[in-house]
C-alpha cells in the first residue's frame, strides 16, 4: 500500500472537468447576452407616457438599470476568461494545482469554484 501523493489529476479527471467548465463557460454567455442586450436596449417599449415626472423616473430608473446591467456584464466576461484560463491548464495538464502550495486542489472546491487556482489553505493564508 502505497501513500504517494498525486502531483496532478489524471487524464480521466481532467475531462471530467473540461466537461463541467465547458457547461459552466455556455451558460455564462447565454448570461452574458442578456445582460448585453438589456444594457443596449433603448428601453423604448412604445409605451410613451405624457407625465413628465413619471418620464423622469422612469428614466433615472432606466441609467441605473442600464449601469448595473453593464457591470454585470464586465463581471461575467471576466468569469468567461477565467474558465476559459482553467482549460488551457487543463491542456496543459497543470488544472487543480495550487499556485501558492503547489499542492492539489480539494476536487470539491474545483467542482463548486471550477476556476479557482488557490487551495482553500493558501485562499487562508491571504487573510
Amino acid at each position: 500500500m502505497s501513500t504517494e501523493v498525486k502531483e496532478r489529476f489524471s487524464d480521466a479527471e481532467l475531462a471530467e472537468f473540461k466537461e463541467l467548465i465547458q457547461g459552466k463557460i455556455a451558460k455564462a454567455k447565454e448570461q452574458l447576452e442578456i445582460y448585453q442586450n438589456a444594457y443596449k436596449n433603448d428601453g423604448n417599449n412604445g409605451t410613451d407616457d405624457t407625465s413628465p415626472t413619471f418620464k423622469a423616473f422612469e428614466e433615472g430608473s432606466e441609467t441605473m438599470s442600464k449601469e448595473a446591467n453593464s457591470q454585470l456584464a464586465i463581471r461575467q466576461e471576466k468569469f468567461i476568461r477565467d474558465l476559459k484560463n482553467a482549460l488551457m491548464r487543463i491542456e496543459n495538464k497543470t488544472y487543480g494545482i495550487c499556485r501558492v502550495t503547489g499542492k492539489l486542489i480539494n476536487k470539491e472546491r474545483l467542482k463548486l469554484v471550477p476556476h479557482a487556482t488557490l487551495s482553500i489553505e493558501a485562499k487562508n493564508m491571504q487573510r
